[in-house]
């Protein structure tokens, strides 16, 4: 199950969006409050909310789909007084949300909104409908590996003001690992990570740690949180939590992360996708951008050719709406902000010079 495209008119700073996605590698950026983590929490709480209600037969069990639709809506966007009425736009005249999804089985998930509503939606969905297995993963922009032990049983208890992304990958992380040897593809994408820290991820009395070649064994809490994202990826994979059926979601990968490292995690992430993983990325770093930008450019040829696609949300100077430019390289991106940053840095160099 893939996300094919996504239509939403006046959710949060979204007066429009009307977008097809590439069913395995989507880059999406622009600047502060354009909506991009918005955007990507929107599709996980839907696609989240949709595995959890399927029946033995993966079918959809429709009666409770809104309820758990709403509650996941609230635990990912932590609305003040847990109403989902408030992630309706606040442009004027935009006094209810409608989001539709189109999956890749082609059917459609459509729900809606008013700014008044608390614990009620509209939500379109054919009940029975089949669905094919899937695992929507979200990494959120900070590590939550070396916090698992205590962290979903103090979530499970008190309220905590951290949305519910951390939780639902803390919980991923608690699963035990799969039985059965991994695929060729999976051990490609593992051995690149051992590669880059030297050493392998293992779980130990529901904590984590680093076994680092010719050191010793490392807890996570003394190991860099570069190196705490790359192994909560390693055990994702581990665990059949990241296969072939799964859709990523990635907030910020560069936080915290050596820019020395992201080309590898480009690399690695590359891998998956061709391992069937739909991948959709938000990002502020030139890093990141760059990396699979060469990739597009200059490598990605022949049988293993994928398809990566580059989004830029942007604002026009003046006007408060939303805009979303769409291409498979980022030389045919006019509003780059990235770009427009970097060079704006070079040109002050120059007049200091």
């Amino acid at each position: 199950m893939k996300i094919k495209s996504i239509d939403m008119q006046n959710f949060m700073a979204f007066n429009s969006l009307d977008v097809t996605f590439s069913p395995q590698i989507n880059i999406i950026f622009g600047e502060n409050g354009t909506g991009k983590s918005a955007l990507l929490k929107v599709m996980y709480a839907a696609m989240k909310s949709i595995a959890e209600v399927k029946n033995g037969k993966n079918e959809l069990v429709g009666e409770k789909i809104e309820s758990i639709m709403i509650d996941k809506l609230v635990g990912v966007f932590m609305p003040e007084n847990d109403s989902v009425g408030r992630l309706v736009s606040r442009q004027q005249g935009g006094n209810r949300a409608d989001i539709k999804l189109k999956l890749s089985n082609e059917k459609e998930l459509c729900m809606g909104f008013g700014y008044r509503q608390t614990k009620h939606m509209h939500f379109d969905i054919l009940s029975g409908m089949k669905i094919d297995n899937f695992v929507p993963v979200f990494i959120p922009p900070k590590e939550i590996i070396s916090s698992t032990s205590n962290f979903t049983s103090l979530y499970d208890d008190y309220h905590i003001a951290i949305d519910e992304t951390y939780y639902d990958l803390a919980r991923l992380l608690m699963r035990p690992l799969k039985k059965g040897p991994n695929t060729n593809e999976q051990n490609s994408v593992l051995a690149k990570f051992s590669e880059i820290m030297n050493g392998n991820v293992f779980q130990k009395d529901n904590k984590f740690y680093l076994r680092v070649k010719g050191a010793g064994e490392f807890e996570m809490g003394l190991v860099s949180e570069g190196y705490r994202k790359l192994s909560t990826l390693t055990y994702l994979i581990l665990s059949g939590s990241l296969n072939k059926n799964a859709i990523l979601f990635w907030d910020e990968p560069e936080t915290n992360m050596n820019p020395k490292l992201i080309s590898h995690v480009a690399n690695a992430l590359i891998k998956l996708s061709q391992m069937g993983v739909q991948i959709f990325i938000s990002t502020h770093s030139y890093f990141v951008q760059q990396s699979f930008n060469l990739f597009a450019e200059y490598q990605n040829k022949g049988k293993d050719k994928i398809d990566i696609q580059f989004m830029s949300l942007y604002r026009e100077q003046g006007l408060g709406q939303l805009y979303c430019e769409v291409a498979k390289n980022l030389c045919n991106i006019k509003q780059n902000a990235i770009m427009e940053e970097f060079d704006a840095i070079y040109d002050r160099e120059q007049e200091l010079i």
